[in-house]
């Protein structure tokens, strides 16, 4: 009794048994539709979330968060800009590095790596690569050995194992008295390691900083520092801060400028995804659309005798506006708890339909995971459930402003 005359009627008609069953059907369809398709959207984007954040997680391990690196020749006082970095109370480790791209020649077809130097003791600081040898071990690198550690996919390239020889060929030349020449240098493989992310194991050989500094001449220089951080998102920033505390030269990184390409393309994805199953349910808002027409059609009378009792035209537009983001509404929030169930229990799904069928959806050797990463967003389920309900309201004012304009003497002519 103390609801608004629009909103009260509103809800009577919604919960009223309507002499069309018809119209019953297709209102329950549009709550389908809109429950499902919130619920397909939420799945499909936490999902491709997870999958984002593994792939950035596994690159990340074996890639330093920033780096700092000198412009145009080594870097010389690297011992300081460490101690200046891990000064800083955001930088969680540091550790310099050597880089260049080389041709490695195995047991079949040279292959092109990147050929990194670095010091066993303080690579823990900025990667996990020691944790994820699958034969040998970071420490095995001892300067003047001239050992070297492969990806297992570039190892599988070359056809080498732990204790064959490999050929690095830097594109750094040698100068002879007749001649110049790249310079070229015999390894001893001591180690594998499998990442997980396909260009790092396929394309990532360690060596010892200094064994690299001896091949390369360059003294004590080298390539430059790694950082990692407490937060990855702060990358830029802390990059940007070392190098103007250094007051050098410097060219600064970050995991996101260096891998723009592969972090562009997937977000590109995932919103175009995003886009594509969003017309699941503007398919449901359509369906919305024709259930309110069949229902004004249907109520042409109750309206005429309403306007005739003194409700406005305002009034009429409000009582079915009501109704439809009702049905909105609670196609919404079906959607949203289902696609959060559906999303928590879809691991256990798959594995249920793989020993039904006795299928492999996810096979480790080609995704390197266990089980089916995603990452449930807040924000994502929000603007979800509000494109749904900005959708369903929408779909109302057509068939609310149709209503209005019923004339009560054509609608009542007949009756």
């Amino acid at each position: 009794m103390f609801k608004p005359i629009p909103v009260a009627i509103g809800l009577r008609y919604l919960r009223a048994k309507r002499r069309n069953g018809f119209i019953s059907f297709i209102s329950l369809a549009s709550v389908v539709g809109i429950a499902l398709g919130v619920m397909i959207l939420i799945t499909t984007l936490s999902v491709m979330s997870g999958f984002q954040r593994e792939i950035r997680d596994r690159l990340l391990q074996a890639t330093a968060h920033a780096t700092v690196m000198g412009a145009g020749e080594a870097m010389q006082d690297w011992p300081h800009a460490t101690k200046i970095a891990m000064d800083d109370p955001r930088v969680s480790g540091a550790a310099p590095f050597i880089q260049v791209q080389a041709m490695l020649t195995g047991n079949a077809d040279p292959q092109g790596a990147l050929v990194t130097g670095i010091l066993p003791g303080e690579e823990p600081k900025v990667s996990v690569i020691g944790d994820k040898m699958k034969a040998g071990t970071l420490d095995s690198l001892k300067p003047g050995e001239f050992h070297i550690l492969l990806g297992q996919e570039l190892a599988a390239w070359l056809r080498v194992g732990v204790g064959d020889s490999v050929m690095v060929t830097t594109s750094e030349l040698q100068s002879t008295a007749f001649t110049v020449s790249p310079r070229i240098k015999r390894f001893t493989v001591t180690g594998i390691f499998a990442v997980g992310h396909n260009d790092v194991d396929r394309n990532l050989a360690l060596v010892h900083m200094g064994d690299l500094q001896r091949v390369l001449r360059m003294g004590e220089g080298v390539t430059g520092v790694r950082l990692k951080l407490h937060d990855m998102y702060q990358s830029w920033d802390v990059a940007r801060d070392l190098a103007l505390r250094l007051q050098g030269p410097y060219r600064i990184s970050d995991w996101t400028s260096e891998n723009a390409n592969l972090y562009h393309s997937l977000k590109m994805e995932k919103t175009v995804m995003g886009i594509l199953l969003s017309f699941i349910i503007l398919m449901g808002a359509f369906s919305l659309v024709n259930s309110q027409v069949m229902l004004v059609t249907d109520k042409q009378a109750d309206i005429a005798i309403l306007r005739t009792l003194g409700l406005t035209p305002r009034g009429v537009m409000q009582v079915f506006m009501v109704q439809g983001v009702l049905i909105g509404v609670m196609g919404t929030v079906l959607g949203v708890i289902g696609g959060i169930l559906l999303t928590i229990n879809l691991e256990h799904i798959l594995a249920a339909i793989e020993a039904v069928f006795n299928v492999t959806l996810l096979p480790s050797d080609v995704y390197y995971i266990t089980g089916l990463p995603y990452e449930l967003d807040a924000g994502e389920v929000v603007l979800i459930a509000a494109v749904a309900l900005t959708m369903s309201f929408l779909a109302t004012l057509y068939p609310a402003w149709r209503a209005a304009r019923t004339q009560p003497a054509e609608a009542l002519r007949y009756e």
